[in-house]
C-alpha cells in the first residue's frame, strides 16, 4: 500500500510546482510588464502629439521650447541664441502652463 499513495503525491507536488510558476508569472506580469507598457504607450502617444512651441523637458533635464519638428527630429530654443536638435524620443515630458 506504501507504493501506491508515493506517485500520488508525487503528481500533487508536480501539480503545486505548475501552479506556483503559474502563480508567480502572473504577479509578475500585472505588477512589472503590464504598468511599464502602459507607461510605454503614454510616452509614444506624447510624443506623437509635440507641436511648436510646447515648452518640453528631455531625459537630460534640459528645458526648452520646440521651435520646429520633424518625424525624428526636434530642434528646442534653450534661450536667445541657443538652438539644440534632439530625437523625438528624447522629450521626457511637456510641460503645462503651471508649470512653464
Amino acid at each position: 500500500m506504501m507504493q501506491l499513495a508515493q506517485p500520488a503525491a508525487q503528481q500533487g507536488s508536480w501539480l503545486s510546482s505548475i501552479l506556483m510558476l503559474v502563480l508567480m508569472f502572473a504577479i509578475f506580469y500585472f505588477l512589472l510588464i503590464r504598468p511599464q507598457q502602459k507607461r510605454q504607450k503614454q510616452h509614444q502617444a506624447m510624443i506623437a502629439a509635440l507641436k511648436k512651441g510646447d515648452r518640453v523637458v528631455t531625459f537630460s533635464g534640459l528645458y526648452g521650447t520646440i521651435v520646429d519638428l520633424t518625424e525624428d527630429k526636434v530642434v528646442l530654443r534653450v534661450n536667445e541664441s541657443t538652438r539644440l536638435t534632439f530625437e523625438r524620443g528624447a522629450i521626457k515630458a511637456v510641460l503645462n502652463e503651471e508649470e512653464k
